[in-house]
C-alpha cells in the first residue's frame, strides 16, 4: 500500500496553530470593544453626577460644607469595607497587577466587584464635589474588564491588562495615540513587540465604540494658536521649570501620605482613615468656597474657558485646584488625577500669563497644562502627546514637547519617583520587582 503524505496533517497542525494566535487577536479586540463601551458610559454618568453637585451648589454654595465631607467619608468607608484596592487612582493598582505573578493577589486589583466599585464610589466623589477624574479609575476598570475576558487565556494576562489600561485612556479622552504611547511609558515601561500590535488593536477598538457612540472630538475642544518671536519662546522653560516644580511636589506629597505618618496625630488619623477623607473633603470644601466653586470636579469647563477666554476662573484657581486634588487624592476616596492635573496646569499658565502679558493667553494654558502634568506623572511623551490630542493644535507641537521634557526634568528634582510607580509598591509584596 502507498504511504499516505504526511503534508495534509502539518496543514491541520499549522492551522490549529493559526487558529489559536486568531482567536488571541479576537480575544483583545472584543475587550477592547467592551473597554470603550463602558468607558462612554462611565464618561456619562460622570458628567451626570457633576451636574447633580452644580445643581445643589446653585441653591446653596455653603451645602459642599455639609455634602463634602460626609461623602469622602461615605466613599472611604465602602472602599475600605466593600470594594478593597478600589482606592485612589487605579492606575497603581493595574501595575501592580502586572508586576504581581500569584493570580490570586492579581485577582484583588483587577476584577468586576473593584471595576463596579471604582465607577459607583468615582460618581460618588464627583457628586459630593471631590477634586477628582475618571481617566485613572478607567485605566483600572479597562484593565479590569480585559483581565474578566482573559481567564480564557491565561497566558495572555499581563498583555491583557497592559491592552485594556492604554484602552482606557484612549477611550477616555478620546486620545489613541497617547493610549497607546500610555501603555508604552507608563504601564510597561518597555516595549513589548509580543503583545504591541494586540495592544494597539485594542485600543482602536475601544476607539471605534467611542467614535460610533459620542462622535469624533478633541477633549478641550480646538485651539489655533502658536508661538511667533524670540520674546514669546520664554514661555516654554517657564512653564516648563514652574509646572514641574509644582508637579513634582504634588507628587511627592501624595507619596508621601501612602507611607507611615510622622507624629502621635498623624498615627491617630492613619488609624481613622474614614474620619481622615472626611477632613480632607472639608478641606475641598473650603478651597471651592474660596475659588467660588470653580476648583469642584475635573476641572474640564474652566480649562475650555479659560483656552477660548470666554470666562475665566478667579486668579487664584490654579493653586486652590492643586490644594483640592491634593486632599481628593490623598483622602482614600476612588478617583483619578489625569483631567484635575491639566486643570492645575491651565490654571498656573494662566497666572504666569499675567507676567508674559505678551503671550497669548490660550498659548500659556497650553504650555502650564503639559508643564506640570508631565510633572505629576513624569511620563514626557504620554504628557505632550495626549495636551495636542486634547487640544488639536499641531503648531505647538514643538514648544508643548520641550515644555513637557522641561516640566519632567524639574519634577525630577523634587521627587525622584514617578508617582503611579512609587504608589504600586503599595500593593506589591516586598520581594517583588517591577
Amino acid at each position: 500500500m502507498t504511504p499516505q503524505p504526511r503534508f495534509p496533517l502539518r496543514r491541520i497542525r499549522r492551522a490549529r496553530v493559526l487558529s489559536r494566535h486568531g482567536q488571541i487577536r479576537l480575544l483583545f479586540v472584543a475587550g477592547g470593544l467592551a473597554v470603550g463601551a463602558v468607558a462612554v458610559a462611565f464618561a456619562m454618568l460622570a458628567d451626570q453626577m457633576q451636574s447633580g453637585f452644580a445643581a445643589m451648589l446653585a441653591w446653596s454654595r455653603f451645602i459642599a460644607l455639609g455634602i463634602t465631607p460626609a461623602g469622602f467619608a461615605i466613599s472611604a468607608y465602602c472602599a475600605l469595607r466593600f470594594f478593597p484596592n478600589s482606592g485612589g487612582s487605579g492606575i497603581p493598582q493595574a501595575i501592580a497587577a502586572r508586576a504581581l505573578t500569584d493570580e490570586t493577589a492579581r485577582q484583588k486589583l483587577v476584577s468586576l466587584r473593584v471595576a463596579i466599585g471604582k465607577v459607583i464610589l468615582t460618581a460618588l466623589g464627583l457628586l459630593c464635589g471631590g477634586s477628582i477624574g475618571r481617566e485613572g479609575p478607567t485605566v483600572q476598570v479597562g484593565a479590569s474588564v480585559m483581565y474578566a475576558v482573559g481567564h480564557i487565556s491565561k497566558r495572555q494576562q499581563r498583555g491583557l491588562i497592559l491592552a485594556g489600561a492604554a484602552a482606557g485612556v484612549a477611550a477616555a479622552f478620546n486620545t489613541p495615540m497617547a493610549g497607546i504611547v500610555f501603555g508604552i511609558e507608563e504601564m510597561g515601561r518597555s516595549f513589548e513587540t509580543k503583545t504591541s500590535g494586540l495592544v494597539i488593536a485594542t485600543v482602536i477598538a475601544a476607539g471605534l465604540v467611542s467614535l460610533a457612540l459620542v462622535g469624533n472630538y478633541n477633549y478641550f475642544g480646538s485651539t489655533a494658536v502658536s508661538l511667533h518671536g524670540l520674546a514669546a519662546w520664554t514661555a516654554v522653560p517657564v512653564c516648563g521649570v514652574v509646572g514641574g516644580l509644582l508637579g513634582g511636589l504634588f507628587s511627592r506629597g501624595v507619596i508621601a501620605a501612602s507611607g507611615p505618618w510622622p507624629g502621635s496625630v498623624g498615627r491617630w488619623l492613619k488609624a481613622r482613615p474614614v474620619l481622615f477623607a472626611a477632613l480632607c473633603g472639608l478641606g475641598v470644601a473650603f478651597c471651592g468656597l474660596a475659588s467660588g466653586g470653580t476648583i469642584y470636579g475635573t476641572g474640564y469647563s474652566q480649562v475650555v474657558h479659560m483656552l477660548d477666554g470666554s470666562a475665566l476662573p478667579p486668579q487664584g484657581f490654579g493653586v486652590l485646584k492643586l490644594v483640592a486634588t491634593l486632599l481628593s487624592a490623598i483622602s482614600g476616596i476612588p478617583g483619578g488625577i489625569f483631567s484635575p492635573s491639566l486643570a492645575v496646569g491651565a490654571g498656573i499658565g494662566r497666572t504666569l500669563g499675567e507676567i508674559l502679558a505678551t503671550v497669548p493667553l490660550p498659548v500659556m494654558v497650553v504650555l502650564g497644562m503639559v508643564g506640570y502634568f508631565s510633572g505629576v506623572v513624569q511620563a514626557p511623551i504620554t504628557a505632550f502627546i495626549i495636551v495636542i490630542e486634547m487640544t488639536g493644535d499641531h503648531a505647538l507641537v514643538v514648544p508643548v514637547m520641550l515644555a513637557s521634557l522641561i516640566g519632567y526634568a524639574a519634577s525630577r528634582l523634587v521627587c525622584p519617583d514617578g508617582i503611579y510607580h512609587a504608589l504600586s509598591r503599595n500593593y506589591l509584596p516586598n520581594d517583588a520587582t517591577h
